[in-house]
């Protein structure tokens, strides 16, 4: 992230606070016009933990819908909400994710479109395509296709174009990326790696599953959690819940400047038995 210079200045102590008042006040306006966009699309990512993988490869049926609404709150308050909707066909998804979040007056709105596939050879999900709009403070029209089993992206944000590679790890944008992440989840693996593709670069992750702890989440009440870590490009904390068949019902993003948080407030299925709401 960028940040404006401190300035100093000798002068009139009225002077001084009345200019360091409003440098801080431009400041916050154009950290959190930054901050915010790259929030939501965090929040998409975590949204998508909410996939069941190696039941949704084998298990799920022909044709189902998943929904999702969520609460964003950004440092303690509460600034935006989230909607999700997924419709499957056996192993492949069209998947919708809509947000939309405010904070210092700034209206960031948050919208992609991603078309996903299970892989028979490398067996892991990968990106066929998304189409990515946020509109408000940065706004920017994405498309992204994928090639080569993941390992070629070509990249157009409103008419610019780009190519990207991998030499091993396929590229995938927020939503597969985070089916991919509960995939490994359930297959027991503690530490591993993927990559994002981003708007402009592709973007490396670590991710850590930690130890079982117990904690009070909002309406679910008190529950056992599963904390996965992700370190790199953006720093996030998931955490599943096991008695909920493994659905994320919050994640934390650290940032700087501002620290995003969502929570899952309802969730309706037709793919599997859980239905909460």
């Amino acid at each position: 992230m960028k940040f404006f210079k401190a300035i100093r200045l000798n002068i009139l102590t009225s002077r001084i606070r009345l200019m360091m008042t409003r440098c801080r006040k431009s400041r916050s306006l154009a950290v959190a016009g930054v901050l915010v966009p790259r929030i939501l699309i965090s929040v998409c990512l975590v949204s998508g933990l909410l996939q069941s993988n190696r039941v949704l490869a084998n298990d799920i049926p022909q044709s189902c819908q998943r929904s999702f609404n969520y609460a964003i709150y950004l440092s303690g308050l509460h600034t935006g909400e989230m909607s999700r909707t997924e419709n499957w066909q056996g192993k492949s998804a069209v998947i919708i994710s809509k947000s939309e979040a405010s904070i210092l007056g700034i209206g960031t709105q948050y919208q992609q479109r991603t078309e996903l596939s299970w892989s028979n050879n490398s067996n892991e999900w990968l990106t066929d395509s998304f189409h990515q709009q946020v509109t408000g403070f940065r706004s920017r029209d994405m498309q992204a296709t994928f090639y080569n089993n993941g390992l070629e992206s070509r990249v157009d944000i409103d008419g610019d174009i780009e190519n990207y590679t991998s030499s091993q790890i396929p590229l995938r944008d927020v939503d597969t990326l985070a089916i991919q992440i509960r995939e490994n989840l359930l297959g027991d693996r503690r530490q591993f790696a993927l990559i994002r593709q981003a708007s402009d670069a592709i973007e490396p992750y670590q991710f850590y599953v930690k130890d079982k702890l117990t904690a009070t989440i909002g309406s679910w009440g008190e529950i056992q959690l599963i904390p996965v870590e992700q370190t790199g490009a953006e720093e996030v904390t998931y955490y599943f819940a096991p008695s909920m068949n493994y659905q994320l019902v919050k994640a934390h993003y650290h940032g700087m400047i501002l620290q995003g948080v969502i929570e899952l407030e309802r969730y309706v299925s037709s793919c599997d038995t859980m239905s909460e709401s």
